[in-house]
């Protein structure tokens, strides 16, 4: 069977082999050298060598960590030094995170007479779960401070990924200041992680990214159409796509009737991405309304990383409109998402461009926020004096506010590219609201269950959800600037005191 295969290869030019001895076959107890098998790597490599001469370049695993424990590592060694005396050329080893331990380890290759390349093996992290899971299979010790980012991020598939760039960019500059000069990675087929870690360290020219949609497509099949999403979930695209996993068709190029088929229930309710100590650490044990506003006056200014309802900071873009929304969360309008206008900006633009190049990229300014019943009134009475202002107002009891058609579903982001059809990706629509809706609110409640349920905390947080209306307006005239949604709010809302700003 080796023979064949290596034969094979030689047919077809292939003359790289990367030579391990593997694990034993199922249900066998050894290796059985009467039908071909090697009990070890440095056999394999002889073999290769005494029958195909220099034709191929042999490279073998080495193990940082020991192959089965620190204490394997100087035998580990002596074994490899016999592979390369056997004909094997490079060192690829097992995958690590301790790049102290490597280079020390690379140290003692040196001083025992290994003199082959050593290229280090580099697994940039995808997910938590997969992460773990292969450290724990191979045994690789993981340094604390990385178990200690992970933990905050760990159900957040972005930002773990993110996260990871920044860890495997990282160990390379370490190793290239040690002394190395290549690298192995294992891309478990996912080049994108690698390919901006090359680009990160300078190790190839980084390449224009270009969004195929303002927000990120599903990779599963029967979606790979879906083009048109509503706003509402932009910060929650799993929820959105647990809400529609039984769709037989999604939308694509513009938005059908959201009526049929319905979005899934929300079964389980929405929960807070950490724990009771984090989410306390995070945003203290609040005791008043303004309390509240001033958490949300410091997610916009960048001083918290979460609410519950984004895992994540704002959106690039928002540092347009970050100033303004700053102030009017300070009065009282507790905004969740945003976008500012855009009026034919070029789609490789790198604050709102998305889509193929040589496009042009237009966006309606949007605001969605939860005010008190108090401020409502006036709000509406502004509102319904603009021609051009949107909006959809509701409670938690379902009682909605329009000044919209009952089937309309209006685009707020839309592209114009060479030899397409205008996309509109991105729209407000009723029925997908009022679905959303009940998210929304619930997050008050998952964040009151972080206290003790008869807290004064958690009943201020129940009376938002059982109280405050929930709120979007489009700006429908995408030539205004973005300043002009903010307009409408002057005056309006009880602002904070000066210090808690």
């Amino acid at each position: 069977l080796i023979k064949s295969a290596l034969d094979k290869a030689k047919d077809q030019g292939v003359q790289n082999i990367l030579a391990l001895r593997g694990d034993l076959p199922d249900n066998s107890v050894e290796f059985d050298p009467s039908v071909g098998e090697f009990k070890y790597a440095t056999d394999l490599v002889r073999y290769i060598r005494q029958s195909y001469g220099d034709y191929f370049c042999i490279s073998v695993a080495g193990y940082p960590e020991g192959c089965l424990g620190p204490e394997d590592i100087d035998r580990d060694i002596e074994y490899l030094k016999a592979k390369q005396d056997e004909g094997a050329n490079m060192v690829v080893t097992q995958l690590f995170y301790d790049v102290d331990n490597f280079l020390v380890w690379v140290d003692k290759c040196r001083k025992a007479g290994i003199t082959m390349p050593i290229l280090p093996g580099i697994m940039p992290i995808q997910n938590y779960g997969g992460f773990k899971r292969m450290t724990d299979l191979c045994r690789i010790k993981v340094p604390q401070e990385i178990w200690d980012r992970l933990e905050p991020i760990k159900d957040d598939d972005q930002a773990i990924k993110d996260y990871g760039i920044e860890v495997a960019a990282q160990m390379i500059r370490q190793m290239q200041a040690g002394g190395i000069r290549g690298f192995h990675f294992y891309t478990i087929n996912l080049e994108r992680s690698t390919r901006l870690v090359l680009e990160r360290v300078g190790l190839v020219p980084a390449v224009s990214e270009v969004r195929p949609l303002p927000w990120n497509p599903s990779l599963s099949e029967k979606r790979a159409g879906e083009n048109v999403r509503p706003i509402f979930w932009r910060n929650h695209a799993r929820s959105y796509i647990k809400r529609t996993e039984l769709w037989d068709e999604f939308p694509n190029g513009r938005w059908g009737d959201a009526r049929s088929p319905a979005y899934g229930e929300l079964v389980h309710g929405v929960q807070v991405r950490l724990s009771t100590e984090q989410a306390v650490r995070r945003w203290g044990t609040p005791a008043s309304a303004d309390d509240v506003k001033e958490l949300f006056v410091r997610f916009c200014h960048g001083q918290l990383d979460t609410l519950p309802w984004s895992d994540t900071p704002l959106q690039p873009e928002s540092a347009l409109i970050q100033a303004r929304l700053a102030e009017i969360n300070s009065r009282g309008f507790l905004t969740i998402n945003s976008q500012p206008s855009c009026n034919g900006a070029a789609s490789t633009d790198k604050m709102h461009g998305w889509g193929p190049p040589n496009g042009f990229v237009y966006k309606k300014a949007y605001l969605e926020f939860f005010v008190s019943p108090s401020v409502m009134k006036d709000l509406l009475a502004r509102l319904d004096t603009e021609p051009t202002v949107t909006y959809h107002a509701v409670n938690k009891a379902g009682e909605l506010l329009t000044n919209c058609a009952e089937d309309s579903a209006n685009a707020v982001t839309w592209g114009v590219f060479p030899s397409k059809e205008i996309l509109q990706p991105t729209i407000v629509e009723r029925v997908s609201f009022l679905a959303w809706k009940d998210e929304a609110f619930d997050f008050w409640n998952a964040w009151a269950r972080v206290y003790d349920r008869a807290s004064p905390a958690a009943a201020l947080l129940r009376a938002f959800s059982d109280e405050w209306y929930l709120v979007n307006v489009v700006e429908n005239n995408f030539q205004k600037d973005s300043a002009s949604i903010f307009e409408l709010f002057d005056g309006l809302g009880q602002p904070l005191p000066e210090k808690a700003q």
